[in-house]
């Protein structure tokens, strides 16, 4: 299912519509070192 909130960071809902700013902010930081971290270990 596609994603229209834009919060998603693969454009598929992934439920980080309900999210507050706050958490919103930290789930994004930790998906973006952890897609880091497998860019790095490939």
């Amino acid at each position: 299912m596609s994603c229209t909130c834009g919060r998603s960071p693969t454009g598929k809902c992934v439920g980080w519509h309900k999210l507050s700013e706050e958490d919103y902010q930290n789930k994004k930081i930790a998906w973006e070192t952890k897609q880091k971290s497998a860019e790095d270990a490939a």
